[in-house]
């Protein structure tokens, strides 16, 4: 997985690349009709029922736009939120609120987004000794946000991206002439490398699974598409060999039954890619 200081480095990217997209030569609108020296407050307004994140992000927004803007703060992410709920305050320039207002509303409503449905598919697993991962189904160039929010949410993230875990897919086993030659291959380069990162495989088929675990190295088996059934022999073939992923078209009508079969986790690209932004307002005071 990535390093704390990798993560940041994403986060300041995303800053400076949507403080650049939005804001250009300037924010004329604000130039032309608000004194420099003018001073207000606002505050982060909730229309909407749901998991708040996006909180500390938006202080990193505020604190790069101007870092004299002060933030304080009323709710926390990971918390839930109703409808009227004040989350912060923020106080300094007026011109510098504005500046930084639609970023942050952006980015939170979308983390807010994703962590609450991340929170319905962790609570849907509770009792059980399974966890719901992410994907990389992310939107480009935003990921860092919406892995965080995923976290906020309760759940864990998967890799970051291609470079911090090798996970072997079909097209890999088939392009590269089956599965122990995919993993041989993908041993020997991490080795010539001196690469020390984690190895996914995927498997089709309960065979598939026979000759993985017939191979050194593997840290978890993604299990995709199985029925339950299957998904049931695949966890006892497994057994404590490695750890194991569950993974094709779950949703929250089937992700408490494949949880009961015994995954380590399961995968779920909808926890980023299909969500409805959660409605909040920033209001001047």
């Amino acid at each position: 997985m990535i390093t704390e200081t990798q993560f940041q480095n994403e986060l300041d990217l995303i800053i400076k690349n949507a403080i650049r997209e939005d804001i250009g030569d300037g924010d004329h609108t604000s130039l032309s009709c608000i004194p420099a020296e003018a001073e207000g407050k606002a505050k982060l307004l909730v229309k909407d029922t749901g998991v708040i994140a996006g909180v500390e992000f938006a202080k990193q927004v505020f604190s790069y736009v101007d870092a004299d803007l002060e933030v304080e703060t009323f709710i926390n992410d990971g918390n839930e939120v109703k409808f009227g709920d004040i989350v912060f305050h923020v106080s300094g320039k007026s011109r510098s609120i504005l500046m930084a207002e639609r970023l942050v509303l952006n980015a939170m409503q979308r983390m807010s987004a994703i962590a609450t449905k991340t929170a319905f598919f962790a609570n849907l697993l509770k009792g059980t000794d399974t966890k719901v991962l992410d994907t990389r189904k992310t939107t480009p160039g935003i990921r860092a946000l919406e892995k965080w929010a995923v976290k906020i949410g309760g759940g864990e993230n998967h890799r970051f991206a291609l470079y911090d875990m090798v996970m072997i897919k079909d097209n890999h086993i088939d392009f590269a002439g089956g599965i122990t030659a995919a993993i041989t291959k993908t041993k020997k380069y991490l080795a010539e490398k001196n690469l020390d990162i984690k190895i996914i495989v995927e498997a089709r088929s309960l065979e598939e699974i026979e000759e993985i675990l017939n191979n050194e190295g593997v840290y978890r088996i993604l299990i995709d598409n199985f029925n339950y059934e299957d998904t049931r022999k695949a966890v006892t073939l497994i057994g404590n060999k490695c750890l194991t992923e569950s993974s094709g078209g779950i949703n929250e009508d089937t992700i408490r039954k494949y949880a009961e079969c015994g995954v380590d986790y399961i995968s779920s690209g909808a926890l980023t890619h299909s969500v409805y932004n959660l409605d909040l307002s920033l209001k001047a005071l």
